[in-house]
């Protein structure tokens, strides 16, 4: 097994998509990127922790490759937005992968300027690429947040369209039960 961290914008819509992929074993939304021990949603909400809202992903690159989840990453948030997410707004919402190794963050690198090449996306990409630094797993109410409120509006409105994409757009990469 094998540990990802992608920043891009809200976790609850980051761990949603990347619970339904084969291969992924566990997504934990929690805090990366910041100055402070042990900060609460409260805390990197107001922006004031440093802190990037992510995902750390555990999966099996036998079933699912370090650069399959950097394109499903990449193609289920905006990389041109700094610091924000549709109308989710701060640093805390930043893109931004975590790399553990330099393989990693060759790979990362060489994705970026590829879909810069092929200019994959109208502004330029901010996703910004760092050292993987100390994680903080989020609060319990945020574990598995999209599946256990679909129903409330953020998750209607903004999450269930992502999965729908997902959905249509990486249906061989999904487990059998979705």
């Amino acid at each position: 097994m094998e540990i990802a961290t992608f920043a891009g914008g809200c976790f609850w819509c980051t761990e949603a998509i990347f619970l339904e992929l084969k291969g992924v074993d566990k997504v934990l939304p929690g805090y990366i990127g910041g100055t402070v021990q042990n900060p609460t949603y409260k805390e990197v909400c107001n922006g004031s922790t440093g802190h990037a809202e992510a995902i750390q992903i555990t999966f099996n690159p036998k079933i699912i490759s370090y650069g399959e989840l950097l394109e499903i990453f990449f193609a289920t948030h905006d990389p041109t937005t700094l610091n924000r997410q549709g109308n989710d707004e701060g640093t805390q919402y930043r893109s931004e992968v975590f790399y553990y190794t330099d393989i990693q963050k060759q790979l990362i690198q060489d994705y970026i300027a590829l879909m810069t090449t092929e200019k994959t996306f109208k502004n330029p990409i901010v996703t910004r690429v760092s050292p993987a630094s100390e994680f903080f797993m989020a609060e319990d109410y945020h574990q598995n947040y999209y599946n256990l409120n679909k129903t409330q509006s953020y998750c209607s409105y903004v999450i269930t369209p992502k999965i729908e994409k997902l959905k249509k757009n990486y249906k061989q990469k999904l487990k059998s039960n979705f």
